[in-house]
């Protein structure tokens, strides 16, 4: 019988942690939970504790140390808080795939710690290759460490590239759904609630990913991700609206011919070919009807209108620190405009603005992501306070 794999669940408590969690309940005989992190959300950490009975447990905020010690204290389970703890959790013996599915920022230092450390890195958490994607691709490859993509796009073209060898790529094709907003004039969306934001009309996501589907964002973080994980540069990548979210990207090769990777939109799908890769094992996910989706259709992009995605692209072409600035002052400006403070389209402007006002370097190194990550939240404050 085949070794049951350790995983660790960096943001057990998010929408692709709960996600994960389901998978590994499925395959019970194929998948153990080793770790499981969270941020504030105690309750559900100790739910999810309670039910799989990992080895260790770790609370970012260390104010829910107590409550969580004192929930699990009739378990052999370790209980540990503090986000150096969560770097500590990833290097251990037992763990054989890191599921790295914090969101925003926060998922970078764990995931350099758990890279060094020689785990799988199974990626949810984009932002990591956004912020620091050269020195995540140098540490992988200097530790001889797999990234393997969970975003459903991501995965979709690591599985159209499967057998593949050395064939060349012309051109890798995201989709996008178009979020809640595609038909929406300008106008129209200076008056985007949040609530209406949140609405996504295919995928079951959290809020700041919702928002950032919304602003498109999601997709321009997305481009800069693909340039990383599949190693082509940024002209090389098209983004396609496809509002069915049946295909979920493409690869065109150097001969003209197009392969695409299909399904429900179900993050359990990708979730769990990270887990099983290069095997695929047999699912109870919700099978593709085609009798349903009759009709499959694609529309451009309208950048003027969902302006993140050109920014992105502007990142990508600058390099050096500029795509951690993006990160850092979309951060900011989603968690502003979630709070009221400011409405749909100030979010792109402000980021504009930020874009042209912080400290560009060049080759930065790790701290210098650190002090662009802090300096750039503050000048986003700023600017929305003003």
């Amino acid at each position: 019988m085949e070794k049951q794999k350790q995983i660790a669940i960096l943001g057990s408590t998010g929408s692709i942690g709960r996600q994960a969690l389901e998978v590994i309940a499925a395959n019970r005989n194929r998948f153990q939970v080793y770790a499981l992190t969270a941020n504030n959300n105690v309750d559900l950490l100790v739910q999810q504790a309670r039910t799989f009975t990992p080895n260790v447990v770790c609370i970012a905020n260390e104010k829910h140390y107590a409550t969580l010690k004192q929930q699990l204290e009739d378990l052999p389970i370790k209980v540990f808080a503090g986000s150096d703890a969560i770097d500590q959790v990833v290097q251990m013996q037992g763990v054989d795939i890191v599921l790295a599915a914090m969101v925003g920022y926060a998922g970078l230092k764990p995931t350099i710690a758990a890279i060094e450390a020689g785990k799988i890195i199974a990626l949810a958490n984009k932002e990591t290759l956004v912020v620091a994607g050269e020195l995540i691709c140098d540490l992988a490859n200097r530790h001889n460490v797999p990234i393997l993509p969970v975003d459903s796009e991501h995965s979709a073209i690591f599985q159209c590239l499967a057998g593949e060898y050395n064939n060349s790529i012309e051109r890798l094709i995201l989709t996008a759904s178009g979020g809640p907003f595609r038909q929406k004039s300008l106008d129209e969306l200076k008056s985007v609630t949040p609530d209406q934001a949140l609405k996504h009309p295919n995928w079951d996501m959290g809020a700041k990913i919702t928002i950032d589907s919304a602003t498109m964002m999601n997709k321009g973080f997305e481009v800069i991700e693909a340039k990383w994980l599949f190693g082509v540069n940024p002209k090389q990548i098209d983004v396609v609206v496809h509002p069915q979210s049946i295909i979920h990207s493409m690869v065109e090769f150097a001969d003209g011919s197009i392969k695409a990777q299909l399904g429900m939109p179900d993050m359990r799908l990708p979730i769990q070919y990270a887990f099983t890769y290069p095997m695929r094992i047999s699912s109870k996910f919700p099978r593709l009807d085609f009798s349903t989706y009759s009709q499959l259709t694609f529309e451009k992009l309208d950048t003027k209108r969902f302006r993140n995605l050109a920014f992105a692209y502007k990142a990508m072409e600058s390099g050096g620190n500029m795509p951690c600035i993006v990160n850092a002052a979309n951060e900011v400006v989603v968690a502003a405009f979630l709070e009221n403070k400011i409405g749909f389209l100030q979010m792109s402007d402000i980021i504009e603005t930020v874009m042209a006002k912080a400290d560009f370097v060049k080759n930065p190194s790790y701290d210098d992501y650190v002090a662009t990550d802090i300096a750039v939240r503050r000048l986003t404050k700023s600017l929305i306070d003003k």
